[in-house]
């Protein structure tokens, strides 16, 4: 007996595979609703690159005049805070030529007072004058009447007009010497006479010599790199060394321009560094987008103008600015590799910033070198009122 064939397997095959299909199917279905719903809500409204990098000012040491270094007080990677001294040159020579400056100015304030003291021995020797002219016009009056009479004769009254000739030229003489010395001191101190100015103006000069051998700290920072050696000789404009603020920092993250469509100033970012990884995550806003793409700056522009031309998408930095608190937990350095993630949903914001009214205080600035004048002039009114008699005398 011949046994039937199983025509009930294939149907349960069948049955499997559709319901396999149905599964991928659907989910292939929920998985790109869901691609779709996180496209449409979420992703499009983010712009991001990994082509972004730490920047920030780096401040450059250099000498104000020339000289051999003798110590170096700072080296790479030290804390250094403004003001504080890095490189002192040889001071010997400036040294010499302050103390001269200081001679010098006490010199010229003795010869100014020298200057008011003629005018007032001019004033005494014109008061002489001036009597002796009278006298010598009286006996000239005199010898005149006495003349027709005899009892004086010619040659006497000739003798007495000479006198008075002589009497009224050294008159005028004390006249245009009383004027030349009142012209050196007319509505003028000591202090301000001009020769004391420029004597004031010399030593001011060799006391910033004099203090510019200690090259100071323009900025608070870190030592980012240390050229100078002992015993070099410097001259200005000479690099030493460059400090970096670490806590000035910013990101310049580089968009393809194909991303800028919806970006704009102020829009919150999200900044991942690969020095932390994931787990840090700094928030910042965009501060401004470039005025121009990578290229157009380079150093060799490119020459598009030929037959082999390639398209080639374009990139255009873009500066992002990060909350300083976050900076001075986790501190980055110039450079570093970083993520960048733009919320570009709020699109209120300007493409390019706006027109400002003009700045109260400068961007950046230091203090470094603001007292160094002040001590100038104070040390300028010692040395001065050192050399004033009356000053001198309450002493």
């Amino acid at each position: 007996m011949t046994s039937e064939p199983n025509t009930a397997t294939p149907p349960q095959k069948n049955g499997k595979r559709r319901r396999a299909l149905t599964i991928l199917a659907t989910v292939a279905i929920v998985a790109g609703a869901g691609w779709a719903a996180w496209y449409l809500l979420v992703a499009r409204w983010h712009q991001d690159t990994d082509d972004a990098y730490v920047q920030g000012n780096v401040v450059s040491i250099v000498p104000q005049t020339m000289g051999t270094v003798v110590s170096i007080d700072a080296d790479e990677g030290m804390r250094v805070e403004a003001g504080q001294a890095l490189v002192h040159l040889d001071s010997n020579d400036a040294q010499v030529a302050y103390d001269q400056a200081v001679a010098n100015l006490a010199g010229t304030v003795r010869q100014v007072r020298g200057l008011y003291s003629s005018v007032e021995s001019g004033q005494a020797e014109l008061a002489a004058r001036q009597v002796a002219v009278r006298q010598a016009r009286e006996d000239v009056r005199r010898r005149e009447g006495l003349v027709a009479s005899g009892a004086v004769s010619r040659e006497e009254l000739a003798h007495a007009r000479d006198v008075l000739a002589g009497a009224e030229a050294a008159l005028s003489a004390s006249q245009g010497q009383l004027s030349r010395s009142r012209a050196l001191v007319d509505a003028t101190e000591v202090a301000s006479q001009p020769q004391v100015q420029a004597a004031a103006a010399q030593l001011r000069q060799a006391w910033l010599d004099l203090q510019r051998m200690a090259i100071v700290a323009p900025v608070s920072g870190h030592v980012a790199r240390r050229e100078v050696q002992l015993g070099q000789r410097v001259q200005p404009g000479n690099t030493l060394m460059t400090i970096v603020p670490l806590e000035q920092v910013w990101v310049e993250a580089n968009f393809k321009e194909t991303q800028l469509t919806g970006m704009r100033i102020g829009q919150p970012v999200e900044v991942r560094a690969d020095l932390y990884g994931g787990d840090v995550r700094y928030t910042g806003k965009v501060a401004s987008l470039g005025m121009g793409t990578g290229s157009a700056f380079s150093l060799l522009p490119a020459q598009n103008a030929s037959g082999n031309w390639i398209k080639i998408v374009q990139r255009v930095p873009v500066r992002i600015e990060l909350d300083p608190a976050q900076l001075a937990e986790h501190p980055l350095r110039l450079g570093l590799s970083m993520h960048v993630d733009v919320a570009v949903r709020d699109q209120d914001g300007p493409v390019l910033a706006t027109a400002q009214a003009p700045r109260a205080a400068p961007l950046l600035s230091t203090d470094a070198y603001a007292e160094q004048l002040a001590q100038a002039d104070a040390l300028i009114t010692r040395t001065i009122e050192a050399n004033l008699p009356q000053l001198a005398a309450r002493r």
